[in-house]
């Protein structure tokens, strides 16, 4: 994309004129063998069922079966504290891996929580660099920037993005026409939404909200826009609706605009894709992705965050992205930690295959169209929500309701996540579970689509 190549180097100039260009600092620590631990398994452990048996404190359990009713001490008494888990995002189940555990403990044992400060002063690790490094080959992208969380991750692009209109400007308040035109999927994440919030309130960019995986909506809001510097960002996966985003679709229409495509990959990353490189792999259009937004406490079951983009993109972001620049960087033993976990992803392919198997266990059992492991039932109100939440938990689930303003009213939800270390049975009692809120006619279901922006 050679314009933005061009605007994010004028970016660059302006800022390094101004003594504005930051980099890391590298604060050199005996990295982790290449090959963290070679164990490795070909199929779940007690470690990997840890991540789905979990038992609830006695008061949580009371405080949600009184809501929206009154509870007797029967149902007090039949409340079991011991529940399967199919709320979480740690699909992979490496949280608990053996060799993922080991990484951090080693790592905490050399360096405790390492260095703390913000990674332009001391944060940034020989750790930090060899996980960015396997990050930006898993994306196959020039470079990367690890980030403290996946929300800081979105917003920090987006405030940079923001500034270069700014910065182009040379001092000056930019006109409407100078400014970034952000066009944004109606159901993108929070994090994407409150950056383009900030960048619009400072007059940096002019936001443009299209319909929910709507592109023929996107092609006449393109085609109907005069600004120059035009981006489109969405969701690969939507957290609250489990579909994909058509990113074949805007592939098309990028080679057609010349926009600059952002994807934020937080529930594709590891769990997509041959070598777990997500949904852009999946969809063959990894070239096609200009800049790549990942998590690292959902798939990698870690914490953090991370942006795949070329090294000029990565000069601007940590130069211009507040909530990058502001926040301490990752702990050591947590950075080692994802290293091992990406090195167990790869090694462990079986994760993956069974998780996609689940998927198509539960939409045979169903007959509802279930195209991922995050799988929603809508309900309606949120007292229905709130009822089959209860019942649910009676039946030894935990499926957390979903209701507004998360959601727009009267489409409060059930959101289930599937994982490598769910069974069949597991999945088939919870299918029975939930035969009262299954729709009478399961090929179709639809999920509301309001703008969040």
């Amino acid at each position: 994309m050679a314009q933005w190549d061009a605007l994010v180097d004028g970016a660059l100039a302006s800022l390094a004129a101004r003594r504005l260009l930051f980099n890391t600092r590298l604060i050199a620590l005996a990295p982790p063998p290449p090959a963290p631990s070679e164990t490795s398994f070909a199929g779940p452990g007690p470690w990997d069922r840890a991540t789905v048996e979990i038992q609830v404190d006695r008061t949580s359990i009371q405080q949600w079966l009184a809501a929206n009713g009154e509870v007797s001490s029967q149902e007090d008494d039949e409340a079991s504290r011991e529940l399967i888990l199919f709320s979480g995002n740690d699909y992979m189940c490496l949280s608990s891996h053996p060799a993922v555990r080991e990484a951090a403990v080693k790592a905490a044992q050399e360096y405790g929580m390492g260095p703390r400060g913000s990674s332009l002063i001391c944060g940034y690790t020989t750790y930090h660099k060899l996980v960015e490094e396997s990050l930006a080959k898993l994306q196959k992208k020039e470079d990367c920037l690890l980030c403290p969380t996946g929300f800081s991750a979105n917003t920090a692009l987006m405030t940079a993005l923001g500034s270069i209109s700014s910065l182009l400007a040379a001092g000056r308040k930019p006109a409407e026409d100078e400014r970034i035109a952000i066009f944004s999927d109606a159901l993108n994440h929070a994090s994407t939404i409150d950056g383009i919030r900030l960048v619009e309130r400072q007059h940096q960019a002019v936001a443009f909200v299209y319909k929910h995986c709507d592109m023929s909506h996107l092609d006449f809001l393109l085609s109907s826009c005069p600004m120059e510097k035009k981006v489109v960002v969405t969701d690969s996966l939507f957290s609250m609706d489990g579909d994909f985003a058509p990113l074949p679709q805007l592939v098309k229409l990028r080679n057609k605009y010349g926009f600059l495509l952002v994807v934020d990959d937080a529930h594709g990353t590891l769990l997509c894709g041959e070598n777990g490189g997500g949904i852009p792999e999946l969809f063959g259009c990894e070239d096609d992705i200009d800049i790549c937004v990942g998590s690292l406490s959902k798939g990698v079951g870690c914490q953090g965050g991370f942006i795949a983009c070329s090294t000029r993109w990565k000069r601007l972001i940590l130069s211009r992205g507040r909530s990058f620049i502001f926040s301490t960087a990752l702990p050591v033993p947590v950075v080692a930690s994802v290293h091992a976990a990406i090195h167990v992803s790869r090694k462990e392919r079986w994760r993956r295959s069974v998780i996609w198997e689940h998927v198509q266990y539960f939409a045979s059992l169903t007959k509802l169209k279930v195209t991922s492991p995050i799988i929603v039932i809508l309900v309606g109100s949120e007292e229905a929500a709130v009822k089959a939440h209860r019942h649910l938990l009676r039946s030894g689930f935990l499926v957390q309701p979903i209701r507004p303003p998360v959601v727009p009213p009267n489409s409060s939800r059930l959101r289930i996540t599937l994982s490598s270390a769910h069974t069949s049975d597991d999945i088939r009692r919870l299918v029975d579970a939930l035969a009262p809120w299954l729709p009478a006619q399961h090929a179709e279901q639809g999920c509301a689509s309001v703008s969040r922006l």
